[in-house]
């Protein structure tokens, strides 16, 4: 009877210690995932800067990996950028492929993090670096800050740090709570059976595939290395299986991308499958010849952090020289099928919401495409007065056609952008994007106007006097110029330039004016003909217009510049803010004056 008592007790307790691990592991994930989301938004700038330095050269697409990975602590999280970095065309597949490998490097961080907590000293000083002595503190620095800050920065490192705390908390509870398998047979057996280096890779790469982070399932194999069963040849394997499993992550990120960002998903896995393929087979000749008798050791959780280093370093070291060859086997694999249409906008990635300074760099490279094509097309409207072909009408209806589709495509993904959480700066630049590429599309819409007048002119045989000709030349002249200094100002925040728009509008405004009283002059005296100046009319609303929105973009870049985006206050002040303005449109009238009627 005492037997069977004595039987039941032991069950018991290792159905509880079971549920304690359990719990220990939610927690350890959950704060793996709240602080790394935390460390991108609170990154955001950093990340942007490290991108912006990233070149073709190997090393530094290597060391842009490691950094970016050591900061945001996931290299999956950091291959998945990089897949939507080359489906937006930010980045390009030989870039990707430096990239991929350092953030293999860069994940291995986690496990050294990890390792504090196998610390075993009588000093004190040691005993401090041990994250159960710290992680108290922490979190009470990071609820302080969650819950009494309002600043968006101080709100996320509070959140780092309470993720940090609950990722090591969760660690703790999973070391006590499988302490004492130790004495259970059937774990002690299954460890055995990882003996099997096949077996002990499949393991790793399975279990990293279900929970889609090898940093995650690097601190589950540190937990139960407490256990003292794990020892370093079933640990290795296991290691390196956990490799393999990451990429699941950036493999489903591929999907409904194009084929560079398929490719680099590709060459994610080929990366890591041929470093296990060689690395494996080293670790079973020297197994099999050597035997070396730290194999057979207990694992701790130093030193799974060290041959998870060694591992990525090794096959970093190998591969990195071979980033051309790589490329070759990706463009291999994944072959180029039909021809995509040239005319289609760039696929706004929905992978990179989750990063919102890294998400608004590619709005505004897009939105940089959209402003030369509605720049591009009405200039081109205006050339259809002296030099109209079907082709040119064409392109500047297609052109505003894709405009149409930039706008839509780009709203929306600023809305859902503005969802998530963002810095006062990130969010003022998402209201800048939003204003002006409505702007950008009503300028395309124009040129179709413009295009639409000149097609008139030509289909009813009529023709501006020569007098209106040389006066439509200036303010075409005007426009152009306007738009241009527009164009400047929003694609290289050239405060200059945009200060130079407001004057140059006034003066279009201006010439507008003049032009429309000079048009009265002609029809009374019977040079010009209703018809003509029905066109007429038209076509000098249509400029007028377009300088009308070249000022609102203008005004946009000056109160991002001022963080202030009451744009009818910042005109103003534009206006009245010293004499510069008034130099500027005494300027901009001297150089835009109309010739006198009389030399007609």
């Amino acid at each position: 009877m005492g037997k069977i008592k004595e039987t039941k007790e032991g069950w018991n307790m290792d159905i509880f210690d079971f549920l304690t691990m359990l719990g220990g592991l939610s927690l350890f994930l959950f704060g793996m995932s709240l602080m790394g989301s935390a460390l991108e938004r609170r990154a955001g700038s950093r990340l942007r800067s490290l991108l912006d330095q990233m070149t073709g050269k190997p090393l530094v697409g290597f060391l842009t990996g490691l950094g970016v990975t050591a900061i945001i602590q996931s290299s999956s999280a950091t291959t998945v950028m990089v897949v939507g970095f080359v489906n937006s065309g930010l980045m390009t597949l030989r870039q990707a492929i430096n990239v991929i490998m350092g953030a293999n490097v860069g994940t291995t961080v986690t496990a050294w993090l990890l390792s504090l907590g196998g610390i075993e000293s009588s000093s004190v000083w040691l005993r401090l670096l041990k994250p159960s002595s710290f992680t108290p503190v922490l979190a009470l620095i990071g609820i302080v800050f969650y819950m009494f800050c309002k600043d968006a920065k101080k709100k996320d490192t509070g959140t780092i740090l309470l993720g940090f705390a609950t990722l090591m908390f969760g660690m703790e509870t999973m070391s006590g709570a499988v302490s004492g398998l130790s004495q259970v047979p059937a774990f002690t057996n299954l460890f055995l059976a990882f003996r099997n280096p096949i077996l002990g890779v499949l393991v790793g790469a399975v279990l990293t595939g279900i929970i889609q982070s090898s940093s995650a399932s690097v601190g589950i194999l540190q937990a139960l290395a407490v256990t003292g069963q794990v020892s370093y040849a079933a640990a290795i394997p296991i290691i390196m299986g956990q490799n393999i499993g990451t990429c699941v992550t950036a493999l489903l990120s591929s999907v409904g991308t194009n084929k560079n960002a398929k490719r680099a998903a590709v060459v994610h896995l080929m990366f890591n499958v041929i470093g296990v393929v060689v690395l494996l087979a080293a670790f079973c000749i020297v197994k099999a010849v050597f035997a070396p008798a730290l194999l057979q050791a207990p694992a701790t959780m130093y030193g799974i952090a060290v041959a998870h280093s060694c591992f990525n370093v090794i096959c970093t070291a190998i591969l990195l020289p071979c980033g051309g060859l790589l490329e070759k086997l990706a463009v291999r694999l994944v072959p180029d099928g039909p021809r995509e249409p040239a005319e289609q906008p760039v696929e706004l990635d929905e992978r990179l919401l989750a990063t919102p300074p890294l998400a608004l760099q590619q709005c505004r490279a897009v939105a940089e495409e959209m402003a030369a094509c509605a720049a591009e097309a009405l200039n081109r409207g205006l050339d259809a007065f002296s030099a109209y072909t079907p082709e040119l009408a064409e392109g500047i209806r297609r052109d505003e056609k894709r405009c149409d589709r930039y706008e839509d495509a780009l709203g929306t993904y600023l809305v859902r952008l503005s969802t998530q959480q963002m810095g006062a700066a990130e969010s003022e630049e998402a209201t800048e994007l939003l204003k002006t590429i409505g702007d950008f599309e009503r300028i395309s819409d124009h040129a179709v106007n413009v295009l639409e007048s000149a097609e008139e002119l030509r289909t009813k045989g009529l023709t501006f006097s020569k007098t209106a000709q040389r006066e439509l030349d200036v303010l075409s002249k005007a426009v152009r110029d306007i738009l241009a200094l527009a164009l400047r100002a929003f694609r290289e925040k050239d405060m200059d330039a945009a200060g130079q728009v407001e004057p140059l509008e006034q003066v279009i405004d201006d010439l507008k004016e003049q032009m429309r009283t000079r048009h009265i002059l002609r029809l009374q005296q019977g040079q010009c003909s209703i018809e003509t100046g029905f066109v007429w009319c038209d076509l000098l609303t249509d400029l007028e217009r377009t300088s009308d929105h070249c000022s609102n973009i203008a005004g946009c870049v000056i109160d991002a510049a001022q963080h202030d985006l009451n744009l009818h206050e910042t005109l103003c002040s534009v206006r009245h803010s010293d004499g510069t303005y008034r130099q500027r449109l005494d300027a901009c009238a001297e150089v835009y004056r109309l010739p006198p009627p009389e030399q007609a």
